[in-house]
């Protein structure tokens, strides 16, 4: 009974965060729109993202009070603020983002990802999301395909330009090359990892090929619900709220992207793809023994 008041408290407590910052990064996008690129814009960017800021961390203040999750964080020593990050990380459930916030908020600048064009609709986020310059692209239903085949392929040209504008301002671009929640169904058999779905390389290449040189790095995130030797289900936000994970876990690296990635163009290049690929594996790899030697630890 404790913990669902706990929880009830803390989601009323965020959804009001998210009114009130919401309400102020609103009134701050009417100057954004109304002025042109240039340094008066940059300045209202600079307003937006100190607000995001707030936001985020009045947020991770309610999760320490609702919930009694222990942390254990092993983060990059030297991280630029005012720099320009690809985020990579292992993907199992939307709690992975709340994590990845806590972890990074005033420490890279601020996390954006891509969203489907159709979530600016979604009431107060959606234009705060733009606001943000949170980078928006159309991806083709698989019935869109089949009717125009001459769409295939605009999803990461769209992305590629979405990207663009972060060569004039400090990005951490969050991805998550595995996809959509992981599911147990989509395990496929013989698959090359005991705990990972294999990493796709779509979206990463067009965040390396719009950004190129001006990338800091990468970081390479590993999160884990749960001590290890656990096997647990990925866990959802009411979860959370109810200190039902003992332990989340978090380990991050951060790494150079390959100069031969860089300028290149990985909707043209197969050559480019297969080397973007082949270099997500061996981080995979990496991860899903990161992963096996906790379990090895714990059990």
């Amino acid at each position: 009974m404790l913990n669902t008041l706990r929880a009830v408290f803390g989601l009323l407590a965020l959804c009001l965060n998210t009114l009130v910052h919401g309400l102020l990064l609103l009134l701050l996008a009417v100057p954004k729109l109304l002025t042109p690129e240039g340094p008066a814009r940059h300045r209202v960017r600079r307003w937006l993202t100190s607000v995001a800021e707030s936001w985020i961390g009045v947020n991770n203040a309610l999760f320490s009070l609702a919930s009694k999750t222990r942390w254990e964080q092993h983060l990059p020593e030297y991280l630029n603020q005012h720099g320009c990050y690809l985020v990579l990380c292992n993907h199992q459930s939307w709690v992975d983002i709340p994590v990845l916030q806590r972890c990074f908020n005033r420490r890279l600048p601020l996390l954006r990802f891509f969203l489907k064009k159709q979530l600016i609709w979604v009431p107060v986020l959606g234009p705060c999301w733009w606001a943000l310059d949170f980078p928006f692209m159309h991806r083709a239903s698989r019935e869109e395909l089949a009717r125009k085949p001459e769409l295939r392929g605009r999803d990461l040209e769209s992305a590629r330009r979405a990207c663009e504008i972060f060569r004039d301002v400090p990005v951490a671009m969050m991805s998550f090359p595995e996809g959509t929640r992981r599911q147990g169904s989509k395990r496929q058999p013989g698959a090359d990892y005991q705990r990972l779905l294999p990493p796709k390389a779509g979206g990463v290449g067009q965040v390396i090929q719009a950004l190129g040189t001006e990338l800091h790095g990468c970081v390479d995130v590993t999160i884990r619900y749960g001590a290890a030797g656990e096997d647990q289900e990925p866990p959802g936000m009411w979860t959370l709220l109810r200190g039902e994970i003992d332990l989340i876990s978090i380990d991050a690296q951060l790494r150079p992207i390959p100069s031969a990635l860089l300028n290149r163009d990985f909707g043209s290049d197969k050559e480019a793809r297969e080397a973007l690929q082949e270099w997500l594996r061996g981080l995979w790899q990496e991860k899903d023994q990161l992963l096996g030697d906790q379990t090895t630890e714990g059990s």
